[in-house]
């Protein structure tokens, strides 16, 4: 898969050489945004697609402990497949509560390339 894609940047942006809406051209990057979107959508946050999303932001509220860590992992898991589970295999989510913050490791196949990524976040509870 080395054909060019066209996608709309996540989060939006305006391309500032030509005044229109930024484009993402690089597939990986594309997932990678596709990921975040997942994660970062809270469930009702979409109108015509209320169940979309992961809501990990909800977990600003969790007291950090492994349970909170364990919870996430098998939200995270969960949602990646059911919603982008066509484009990546997740294979593995890792987290961990340390001190205030949730640390999440997530390594994917990129099915059409067979690639193998990596994607950290860290959330602040």
């Amino acid at each position: 898969m080395n054909e060019p894609i066209h996608s709309i940047s996540y989060p939006f942006r305006i391309d500032e050489g030509l005044g229109t809406l930024g484009e993402e051209r690089d597939y990986a990057r594309h997932v990678e945004q596709l990921m975040r979107q997942v994660l970062f959508t809270n469930p009702g946050e979409r109108i015509n697609r209320p169940d979309f999303g992961c809501g990990i932001r909800r977990m600003v509220f969790a007291p950090n402990s492994d349970v909170t860590a364990s919870l996430t992992k098998v939200i995270i898991t969960q949602s990646l497949e059911k919603w982008i589970g066509t484009l990546i295999e997740v294979i593995d989510v890792t987290t961990v509560a340390v001190e205030e913050k949730l640390e999440i490791r997530i390594i994917y196949l990129i099915k059409a390339r067979q690639e193998r990524r990596y994607l950290n976040v860290e959330l602040t509870l």
